[in-house]
């Protein structure tokens, strides 16, 4: 399968190339002091993703720790209420911590630990990423600190003393609109001031090479299990998969093992309030091309250029740029980037809360969303939602906006 000028048989061969571009996009933005670390990242990565241990270790744990595979389920009364199209659920959130996020957290937790580092960083926004990082540092022995703004960690509560539970130190970041960019810029820079003995463990698709790449192969797992559960479930291929978009790594997990597959593939922004700037983070809708914490990718921005202020409900969603694969995909046509607001999110949280007992992250209920929307318009076939986290973290929030409906 080919588009424009890429073929999708050798795609993960070629993308990213050896300097970490999806075409245009990707790169390592960074200043000089950090080169020689990231040379050390990639250099390490290449040499144990390809080792027999390290890949029977990362099986090992993903079986015994994470409890994957995780299952897909069949929604049956959100199908039949909705019409004749068949709605399915790659369930992320039966992922040991409850999203995918434990996916990478692990495998780069395993890479420090192979590197010989005392300590891991890292951002969160909804929590998910950082409950899953001090879950994984806890496992191999190793020092967290999580980086979150004071919003995030307000709405986030429940995340937070998992968090802290598990032994992280959870740093409250105050500038700025102290959310998910401004918890990004505060993890760099105490990275900067000790890469020596610890690892930047981002969060998702988004950074300096090489972790827009290593963050993908380590959720592919996600689109690798869906495809043969699909057909061993089905005996065939859904018409269409979906999964929500902010920096956008539980998406790529799910559409890598797709993208040579005759699927139409959704990735789904937060529209949040509306299109005025600042009332979405609707970056590769709204956006144009920039440079912002180490990457070149599709970002929204300022009357100056710069990153611009963001919104979403979602905690996990709220950042200003995707990463660069994800704007590489966007500008080949592959897949299909859509918008569904805060109001079409929550009615979707509750709509599959009641009827298929399922309580989704906030930012899954995007994707539950816009599947919802899609099924009405499709009248007939199949498609798979990647449910990426659940919603226990979400629901004090939710009561205390919405009330229960």
């Amino acid at each position: 399968m080919k588009y424009g000028n890429v073929d999708f048989d050798t795609y993960f061969k070629n993308y990213p190339d050896k300097d970490g571009y999806f075409g245009k996009y990707g790169g390592a933005y960074i200043p000089d002091e950090l080169k020689a670390a990231m040379n050390e990242i990639t250099d390490a990565y290449f040499t144990i993703c390809k080792s027999s241990k390290f890949i029977n270790e990362l099986h090992r744990i993903r079986k015994e720790f994470q409890g994957r595979p995780t299952p897909i389920s069949y929604l049956e009364h959100l199908s039949k209420k909705i019409g004749q199209v068949q709605i399915y659920a790659k369930r992320e959130d039966l992922n040991h911590t409850g999203a995918h996020k434990l996916n990478h957290c692990m495998g780069e937790a395993l890479l420090a630990k192979y590197m010989g580092k005392k300590k891991v960083i890292a951002e969160t926004g909804a929590g998910q990423h950082g409950v899953a990082l001090a879950t994984a540092a806890a496992y191999f022995g190793l020092e967290c600190d999580i980086y979150m703004g004071a919003v995030d960690i307000k709405k986030q509560a429940p995340n937070v003393a998992r968090m802290k539970i598990l032994g992280a130190n959870v740093i409250e970041v105050t500038n700025g609109l102290a959310t998910l960019k401004e918890a990004v810029d505060a993890a760099f820079t105490a990275y900067m001031k000790d890469y020596k003995n610890c690892i930047y463990c981002i969060g998702s698709v988004v950074g300096p090479h090489p972790f827009p790449m290593m963050v993908r192969d380590f959720q592919s797992i996600v689109g690798i299990e869906a495809r043969e559960q699909f057909i061993e479930m089905t005996s065939e291929l859904p018409d269409a998969i979906i999964a929500c978009v902010g920096g956008g790594s539980n998406a790529i997990g799910l559409f890598a093992g797709f993208l040579n597959e005759p699927v139409e593939i959704y990735g789904v922004e937060p529209l949040g309030k509306g299109t005025t700037l600042g009332e979405h983070a609707a970056n590769l809708t709204y956006g144009s091309e920039g440079i912002m914490h180490g990457f070149n990718s599709i970002m929204l921005k300022d009357e100056n250029g710069n990153p611009a202020p963001v919104y979403s409900i979602a905690s996990g969603l709220d950042y200003p740029s995707s990463g660069p694969e994800h704007a590489f995909l966007h500008d080949l046509g592959r897949v299909k980037y859509d918008v569904v607001n805060d109001e079409e999110t929550i009615d979707a949280f509750f709509t599959l809360s009641k009827l298929e007992g399922i309580i989704p992250a906030i930012e899954s209920a995007h994707a539950v969303a816009y599947a919802i929307k899609l099924a009405k318009k499709m009248k007939k076939g199949s498609i798979l939602i990647n449910l990426s986290g659940r919603g226990d973290k979400d629901i004090d929030y939710i009561i205390e906006r919405y009330g229960i409906r």
